[in-house]
């Protein structure tokens, strides 16, 4: 937890999708009032996601010409962003010890609490979410209301525009990770995609399995940066000869091979790579689909699991390790809140290496 001085307020500025697709439209409009156990926060800072285009678009790439539509689940307008570190600066009534001025990392994935899956503590699949910047407004404002203090975590004395990243890349990759299971130098994992989440998965990849990761990448930069980032390898997917070179390398395969592209192109290499008895874990959202011999599940014993953010409690073990200073930096670029729209296209563009955060004039 970190604290600073308060500020006053009674409206705000938000970037709301109005139309799928299209620009989002500058608002202004009172700020909200915090009941019960509901905290406002002041918006210091807002990573700016892949997540982010997909809602904007309003669907999902299946593959096949077919889409998920996401528009009947979101309500317009919506003000985007989820990986956020704000201020508190006012609280319900019910809400007990909570200092006004302190800054926390705000889990945005809520579900609603009541089913078997919130009570298991796996809030991130709940079928009726109340996620900050999808199911309700988000972090690309001044405000953002978290409906329970429980949600607030303490990231320490890291860094704002990184501590706000642990909320959805950081998450993301430390759940990934943990869903590789245990593994040993001999065994070996590779990270197929370098972007912003899997930045974040190869430099946490030491620090949770003492393993430095080979990492499959056809941008010869960010190959760079991966091996920048502790990857002991880093390898061109549409080599020929880059299938043959690594089963040799591994002895067979890997133990566990973590696609945080999840095209399909990259499952089809993921596939071809896992050892018998390995785990292919799906985390990217680029879309397609795969055609899958089933017989070979079970004469190569292998697992497919999807990885779909992390828990509440992910992420307060993430956040203990970046106060402890055991999770590396990623690269940020910090924008002001207005280049929100700037931002998306540079996204969407390519353009953007490591994780474009949005800082509040006041931050």
């Amino acid at each position: 937890m970190q604290s600073a001085c308060t500020h006053r307020f009674d409206m705000m500025k938000s970037y709301k999708v109005t139309r799928f697709g299209e620009p989002l439209e500058e608002m202004d409009e009172p700020a909200p009032v915090p009941k019960a156990t509901e905290v406002l926060l002041r918006v210091v800072a807002c990573g700016v996601c892949h997540s982010d285009l997909h809602i904007w678009d309003g669907h999902f790439d299946l593959g096949g010409g077919k889409q998920m539509d996401l528009s009947r689940g979101i309500l317009l307008p919506r003000t985007l962003g989820h990986e956020i570190v704000g201020e508190v600066v006012a609280k319900g009534a019910d809400v007990g010890d909570l200092a006004i001025g302190s800054r926390w990392v705000i889990y945005p994935w809520i579900g609603c609490g009541q089913c078997s899956l919130c009570k298991s503590g796996q809030e991130q699949l709940c079928a009726q979410p109340r996620s900050l910047g999808t199911s309700v407004d988000g972090g690309f404002s001044d405000f953002v209301v978290v409906p329970d203090p429980r949600y607030l975590v303490d990231f320490g004395n890291v860094p704002v525009e990184v501590a706000c990243t642990y909320a959805c890349s950081g998450l993301t990759a430390f759940s990934a990770l943990q869903k590789a299971g245990s593994v040993t130098p001999a065994d070996q994992i590779l990270i197929i995609g370098a972007g912003g989440v899997g930045q974040s998965a190869i430099r946490l990849c030491t620090a949770m399995h003492g393993v430095g990761p080979i990492v499959a990448d056809i941008d010869p930069a960010k190959r760079e940066s991966a091996l920048a980032a502790g990857a002991v390898r880093a390898v061109d997917p549409k080599d020929p000869e880059v299938k043959r070179a690594l089963l040799k390398a591994t002895g067979g395969g890997f133990a566990a091979v973590i696609d945080f592209v999840g095209a399909a192109s990259t499952a089809e290499f993921a596939m071809a790579l896992l050892r018998k008895g390995g785990t292919m874990i799906v985390v990217g959202l680029f879309g397609g689909s795969v055609e899958l011999s089933l017989p070979l599940l079970p004469l190569r014993s292998i697992n497919i699991r999807g990885s779909y953010v992390g828990t509440l409690e992910e992420l307060r073990e993430l956040a203990a390790l970046g106060r402890e200073g055991k999770v590396p930096g990623i690269a940020v670029d910090p924008r002001p809140m207005a280049q929100v729209r700037e931002a998306l296209d540079d996204l969407r563009g390519g353009k953007v290496a490591g994780r474009v955060v949005l800082r509040t004039e006041e931050a």
